[in-house]
């Protein structure tokens, strides 16, 4: 039995509408292929097709109660709910899209400031002196976290000092320098 045996296609639509799961099984064995192409023609993406193909057959299982078969075939019938369910699936993705595409734009500033992200020379000298002046741990430690992006615990193992000393270090090293950018503006 298949999508071309549509005298087939009456019978087994009558007693899934009575609700013979193994005729609609018959169903669904017969069209999930051409749903499937159907669904990835308009939707360019196998795994969304394997979606909409699902979908498809979960109406189709719903409605099939007040289906009256107008042709011998019930691909038309699956195909109209297959794209239905299609551009469901593209409205959605669109809308998602364009959501995403509005909060990335309202996390961006409308403008930089070039001169606020360019230190000038003589900020940068006295972070230097700043850092100079620290104890050698401290330097390591800045060094590690700061500099070379370490993670706490990875400094803590290089220096081989607790997680909490580099931790409580490093805020103590970054307001230091926080309060000499501020001086400097």
């Amino acid at each position: 039995m298949g999508p071309t045996d549509t005298r087939d296609d009456a019978a087994l639509v009558a007693a899934a509408s009575g609700g013979s799961e193994r005729a609609f099984g018959e169903l669904f064995r017969a069209y999930a292929k051409p749903v499937f192409w159907i669904a990835h023609g308009l939707l360019g993406d196998a795994a969304d097709a394997e979606d909409v193909t699902q979908e498809t057959f979960v109406v189709a299982w719903r409605k099939l109660p007040g289906l009256e078969l107008a042709g011998g075939s019930i691909l038309p019938w699956l195909a109209t709910i297959c794209r239905f369910q299609s551009a469901n699936r593209i409205r959605v993705q669109q809308r998602d899209r364009r959501h995403r595409s509005a909060l990335i734009d309202e996390t961006l500033p409308s403008t930089v400031d070039v001169e606020q992200q360019v230190i000038t020379a003589g900020l940068a000298a006295r972070i230097a002196d700043e850092v100079a002046g620290l104890s050698d741990l401290d330097r390591e430690v800045f060094r590690l976290c700061a500099a070379e992006g370490y993670a706490y615990q990875a400094a803590a193992d290089e220096l081989g000092v607790a997680h909490g000393v580099v931790r409580n270090r490093l805020s103590r090293i970054r307001t230091r320098l926080r309060t000499v950018v501020k001086e400097s503006t």
